[in-house]
């Protein structure tokens, strides 16, 4: 089905539009979240949360990107809402849990599965997963939608409203701040 046909359809409250809609987005926008969010359960909710969000809100979308990259706004703002809330939380016993009873330092890769890695590269995943989740928010969207995604530069720029240039860079910097935490992970692991 074509985005001229799917949106009216959408718009107008169209079961089977819709269904054709999650079916053919929902595992994108499920990888999307779970790269970001680290955790399959929360992947899931955010995402049933995303095609609810879209549901709601079809009518106030203008257009003037594609469909695709609105979906992928909505899900790494919802993405990264759920970072914030956890931070939020837990920015105590996260740093309490960081240090040992003679306060030693004290470091746990997080327990992170990713259906699309091969069982034999989940330990080294799971390295990558720990230095992505250290990046800033916005080199974690950038790098998440590119590496991950598949998603150009310019679709990039797009879902993140920001310029082609501030991609690139943000792409870079990602980069950079991984190679550094990668190191550092893997010379203390």
């Amino acid at each position: 089905m074509l985005e001229a046909e799917l949106i009216p359809r959408l718009r107008k409250g169209d079961e089977k539009a819709f269904r054709y809609l999650v079916e053919t987005y929902q595992r994108r926008v499920y990888n999307t979240i779970l790269a970001l969010v680290q955790n399959a359960e929360e992947a899931e909710d955010i995402a049933q949360e995303v095609f609810v969000e879209v549901y709601e809100t079809i009518t106030a979308f203008r257009g003037e990107a594609k469909l695709s990259t609105w979906l992928y706004r909505i899900a790494t703002s919802n993405a990264l809402k759920a970072i914030q809330k956890k931070k939020a939380q837990k920015r105590f016993s996260f740093l309490s849990s960081l240090f040992g009873a003679n306060n030693e330092v004290i470091y746990h890769p997080p327990d992170f599965h990713h259906p699309g890695v091969a069982l034999e590269d989940k330990e080294q995943m799971q390295h990558l997963f720990a230095a992505i989740a250290q990046l800033a928010d916005k080199q974690k969207i950038a790098f998440t939608l590119h590496h991950l995604d598949g998603l150009s530069y310019q679709e990039i720029a797009e879902v993140m409203q920001t310029s082609l240039s501030s991609v690139e860079s943000l792409i870079h910097r990602a980069k950079q701040n991984l190679k550094k935490q990668l190191k550092y992970i893997l010379i203390f692991h």
